[in-house]
């Protein structure tokens, strides 16, 4: 007696040992957790760090030529191992970066005698053209050994290796700009009178040494343009040609036989003078710069039905002229030189510099160039070489492009946009983090909207008035909802529940107004009714008498629901919305995901809320009646109020849930990045854009750091809501601990 009497009070060695072991356990385990939450915030901190580290320009080799003739243009291969250098007489020569003096190693390809101007393709083309003095063209690819080929270099003549006849007078050409893709090309040139001749060529193939056989040609002058032409540049679809004539830029459509001026644009302001003119990668934006050290992208939008050139920004530089403006090849940065000897970098959708810093200050380079990979740069001054090392790995990321409203190209204004992926390589990633966090808030709201009446009325009549038996068949029944999968519940609403709201959307706007009123009527009649007949129904079974009230009620909207449509809408309420409202419709939208999701959370809300509200002590309940309350005020001024931490933490556990809601928000909405609170339309969100596009990036990309940084920020928002929901529920425990 004495031994089992110590152990129930708790003072047996076996007892302690036990007490300790388990504090010690359970102690080890929040530890543990703590630990790796830690751990999970400072890794995701790890990995998203490195998209705003600064850019670095570094020197990494020098050395001298001893060529007689300048330096016209110069460019890299694919492998960062050769360059080419062109001089205004139209030499070619090679460079190889990995001799140990690459000087001295120099190769050299006479291209055209008698050169006049040099123009040069879009850098992703990576052509050169040449114009002569008797209006010839020609137009190459220089290609360095192991690029396909075994020789110190090979040439590339997409338009053949003999020279075009640009000009049928003969004239010298002074200007050029040329583009080839497949199966279209277009060369446009200025002559020494400044006369605009074109030259469009369809149906050959870029790849290879084809003559012009494989081509049809086509010759036609642009008439219209009094101005002397300072630069041009055509863009690789070879529909447009752009013309810098003074202050003004001519737009000009290039037809099948004929070029048609379009629009003229001015393009400076006051005493300001347009200095060059280069078009990004895409070509769908141009860069100009001016006499007030600064940089302007244009580009063309549609609207009001026209298409029309348009300065979306200014990019402002430091005092002094800009003496060389880069474009990268593949994205939608470029460095701009200045005659100080100052260099800065620019990201077209980040604001400012990403990078400015005088990195020449002995004397000014004449030519500056940037590689295929953006990750080297050549300056060259007379005869003397130095290349850089460029670490700038993700200037597409920014504060702007984050969270701003950002004017990408081909849009009419500034917007937020999610688009993190093209088929092409000249596409202009736009990583806006606003419309997915709005998307997620969305579905979680929509989901509450739900999910809150049904689960807090369910968990107070549960718990409050429902009898015992049938509460310990109703409780178990609804938390065994919450082990349903998800991904079941999404499946279910993106194939069967999405197309049943789509052809019955009339009825389920009736719904909404029936069923408050069928419930408030079915009380009415319950209160009308003789009291030895409602003395017939147990207590805490009236739910019983409801049941084929919903039925009929839900029954009775769907079966109304083609002759509503027909009657008030047209016989079609989707299109009566968008024509009428300008409210469009998705099939899988946000009112599909709010009732998928909701049943998802109501468990979690049901089941906290009913355990705070049955824990209420019954001497409250008790006192309250005894003292001449009714169950109702009992119900709303003591009950509730002592449960209300543990309902309000029930609310936040489901805003949780919601929010890191995955596989039904993946398959049950159209995942459209829009900021649209409509909820007939869809959504994207932060852990469903985790899932789709997590596996395709690639790892250590821009993309790929983003999507940790959208991890982040889910990983914050359900820390901000849980630290929320802690503080309020202390708050209201406090507060009410008294009753």
């Amino acid at each position: 007696m004495a031994k089992a009497s110590e152990f129930l009070m708790g003072n047996s060695p076996g007892r302690k040992v036990t007490d300790k072991l388990a504090r010690y356990g359970v102690t080890a385990g929040g530890i543990f957790v703590l630990i790796t939450l830690v751990l999970i915030f400072f890794y995701l901190l790890y990995v998203i760090l490195p998209i705003f580290s600064a850019v670095r320009v570094v020197p990494q080799q020098a050395f001298s030529t001893s060529f007689a003739d300048r330096t016209a243009l110069v460019t890299f291969n694919d492998r960062n191992d050769t360059l080419f250098r062109l001089s205004d007489t139209g030499q070619l020569s090679v460079i190889p970066l990995t001799s140990a003096d690459p000087g001295r190693e120099v190769r050299q390809y006479t291209l055209l005698p008698h050169t006049t101007s040099i123009g040069r393709s879009l850098p992703a083309e990576d052509l050169i053209a040449l114009g002569g003095s008797e209006g010839e063209v020609v137009i190459a690819r220089p290609l360095a050994a192991g690029d396909g080929y075994q020789s110190g270099l090979s040439m590339a003549f997409p338009l053949g290796q003999e020279p075009l006849q640009l000009d049928p007078q003969r004239q010298p050409i002074v200007k050029l700009a040329v583009s080839v893709r497949s199966r279209r090309a277009v060369l446009a040139g200025v002559t020494a009178d400044q006369r605009i001749r074109v030259k469009k060529f369809t149906g050959g193939e870029v790849l290879g040494q084809t003559g012009p056989e494989h081509w049809q040609a086509t010759d036609f002058a642009l008439e219209g343009v009094a101005e002397p032409i300072d630069d041009l540049a055509v863009t690789p679809d070879a529909r447009t040609l752009y013309l810098l004539a003074g202050k003004r830029i001519y737009v000009v459509t290039l037809g099948e036989a004929q070029a048609q001026i379009r629009q003229v644009v001015s393009v400076a302001d006051g005493d300001a003078e347009p200095r060059q003119l280069a078009l990004l990668s895409g070509a769908n934006s141009l860069l100009i710069t001016d006499s007030e050290h600064r940089v302007a992208q244009w580009f063309e939008i549609v609207k009001d039905g026209r298409r029309s050139l348009v300065k979306t920004r200014e990019f402002a530089l430091p005092p002094g002229n800009v003496t060389s403006l880069v474009p990268e090849y593949a994205r939608k940065g470029f460095f701009v030189l200045q005659d100080d000897g100052q260099l800065s970098a620019f990201y077209t959708t980040v604001k400012g510099a990403i990078y400015s810093s005088a990195v020449f200050t002995d004397k000014v380079p004449d030519t500056l160039m940037i590689s295929p990979r953006a990750d080297r740069l050549v300056a060259v001054t007379g005869n003397q070489w130095q290349t850089y090392k460029v670490d700038n790995r993700h200037p597409e990321i920014g504060f702007a492009s984050l969270w701003q409203k950002i004017w990408y190209e081909g849009y009419p204004e500034p917007d937020f946009v999610w688009q993190s992926t093209s088929a092409s390589d000249e596409f202009e990633p736009k990583l806006s983090l606003v419309p997915i966090i709005f998307g997620t808030l969305k579905a979680a709201l929509y989901a509450l909207f739900f999910a809150v009446p049904l689960a807090l009325a369910g968990a107070i009549y549960t718990a409050y008035f429902m009898s015992s038996r049938m509460r310990r068949v109703i409780k178990p029944t609804i938390e065994l909802m919450e082990a349903l999968p998800t991904v079941i519940l999404g499946f279910l609403a993106g194939i069967w529940l999405a197309p049943i709201v789509e052809k019955n959307l009339a009825g389920i706007a009736l719904l909404l107004v029936a069923f408050p009123l069928a419930m408030m009527a079915a009380g009415l009649v319950w209160a009308l009714l003789p009291g030895r007949f409602r003395q017939r129904i147990p207590g805490g079974l009236h739910i019983l008498l409801l049941m084929p009230v919903i039925v009929l009620v839900g029954y009775g909207c769907f079966a109304l629901s083609p002759a509503l449509e027909t009657l008030l809408f047209g016989g079609d309420m989707r299109v009566y919305l968008n024509n009428e409202w300008g409210i469009g419709y998705d099939q899988r939208n946000t009112l599909v995901v709010g009732i998928a999701m909701g049943f998802a959370v109501i468990p979690t809300i049901f089941s906290i809320a009913e355990d705070a509200i049955f824990s209420v002590p019954g001497h409250l309940t008790s006192g309250s009646l005894a003292l001449g309350a009714t169950h109702w005020q009992t119900l709303t001024r003591v009950v509730l109020l002592t449960a209300s931490p543990g309902i309000f933490s029930a609310v936040m556990m489901g805003l949780g849930r919601a929010v890191g809601e995955t596989m039904i928000v993946l398959m049950a909405t159209g995942n459209t990045p829009i900021l649209d609170w409509n909820v007939l339309e869809g959504m994207r969100t932060l852990s469903a854009t985790i899932a789709i596009e997590m596996p395709e990036s690639e790892v250590g990309s821009s993309h790929y750091r983003v999507m940790f940084l959208a991890a982040f920020v889910l990983f914050v928002f359900t820390f901000f809501f849980n630290t929320v929901a802690e503080l309020v529920r202390q708050r209201l425990r406090e507060k009410y601990s008294s009753l």
